[in-house]
């Protein structure tokens, strides 16, 4: 992708590789945090559970879904490149094949005068390589026999990684990934609690007013009978107050718009210099809300300084997009709609003028 702006919505079939972009994204900016490489691999369900006696249920991960042909080729690389005003970056990811020697005791007993020897066999073991252009050294994670990484081996590597986060090496770019389903209650009560009491909280307000325009109040609640368990999907751990209502409503009575609407701003407003990655943007909202919604990303990211990745497959989506543009009188390349076709080496871009002229010609960019 190119001439990428502030707001870049990917478009394309099925299958094309939107969400695959995405991901591609988020790898780049990981440095050296496993944690969001192994978490890209379960929400892909690319794992399985292996039975052992010794060390009872394991949880591995299926890498070869990572390389053409769904096939560990030994050094094959998959190199992502991030190329910013100043500077590039990159994360190149391999699988090594590393010789390794080994003696077994052998019992050669045709001859009584023969003694037991030693013979010499050379075994491959494979080595899980991820090397961030900024980082001194790669990370690098042995595979079990059958090509998988076991989730175990990856434990302290993972804590090393968080630690270096806490610590600010590597001078990591904030980033969020959401999907229709990434955002759980307790996630998103700790981002409104960053937030809670500041200037920020009006913009949320204002925002969900989008969906519910009676809302006058959101606030958090971490205990008590309204708060739900973590389970992907549900929607709780929030009160609602609305104009004229005495009672304050639990967040899941207003429906998965509202949710949504609220997950998205509540991680762009902890978002401050950073990445917003969302696949299918337009999940849960209704047509009519959909340039309004546009607005809000629009203006949050502005103020914010925030760079938006999105996907959908919907044509209201990138018309309601179009209207923005219209709207706001934007006629940079800070919007762009990129169409990707896994056939082509690049995508195709619109810029707000083009974009413009699709949506009032009636033509399809998907």
């Amino acid at each position: 992708m190119a001439n990428l702006g502030r707001i870049n919505l990917l478009v394309g079939k099925n299958n094309s590789g939107k969400t695959s972009i995405l991901e591609a994204i988020q790898f780049l900016y990981a440095q050296n945090n496993i944690d969001i490489f192994l978490e890209t691999i379960s929400y892909r369900g690319e794992f399985a559970w292996l039975e052992n006696k010794l060390a009872g249920r394991t949880k591995v991960f299926e890498i070869c879904h990572l390389f053409p042909g769904h096939e560990i080729v030994p050094s094959q690389e998959i190199i992502i490149i991030g190329s910013r005003e100043s500077h590039q970056e990159s994360v190149t990811i391999s699988v090594k094949s590393i010789p390794i020697q080994l003696s077994l005791f052998s019992d050669k007993n045709d001859d009584l005068n023969n003694d037991n020897i030693f013979d010499d066999e050379e075994w491959n073991k494979l080595l899980l390589s991820i090397r961030w252009s900024q980082s001194q050294k790669p990370i690098e994670l042995e595979l079990l026999a059958n090509g998988t990484l076991a989730r175990d081996s990856t434990r302290r590597m993972a804590s090393l990684s968080r630690i270096s986060h806490k610590i600010g090496i590597d001078n990591q770019i904030e980033l969020k990934f959401l999907t229709p389903f990434s955002l759980t209650s307790s996630d998103m009560a700790a981002l409104f609690d960053n937030i809670v009491l500041s200037p920020l909280e009006d913009l949320i307000i204002e925002s969900l007013k989008i969906i519910e325009p009676k809302i006058e109040r959101i606030a958090s609640v971490v205990s008590g009978k309204y708060l739900t368990s973590n389970n992907l999907g549900v929607r709780g751990g929030f009160l609602i107050k609305i104009k004229n209502h005495d009672q304050p409503i639990p967040i899941g009575s207003l429906g998965d718009g509202f949710w949504r609407m609220l997950g998205l701003v509540l991680a762009m407003v902890n978002l401050k210099n950073g990445i917003l990655l969302v696949d299918e943007i337009d999940s849960g909202l209704h047509f009519t809300v959909m340039t309004d919604m546009w607005k809000v990303v629009w203006e949050t990211a502005k103020k914010l300084n925030i760079q938006v990745f999105a996907t959908t497959h919907s044509r209201d989506c990138w018309q309601s997009l179009a209207e923005l543009i219209t709207e706001e009188k934007i006629t940079d390349n800070e919007i762009t709609i990129q169409r990707i076709d896994r056939e082509k080496s690049q995508s195709v871009i619109f810029d707000p003028e083009e974009i413009v002229i699709a949506a009032t010609s009636n033509l399809e960019v998907r």
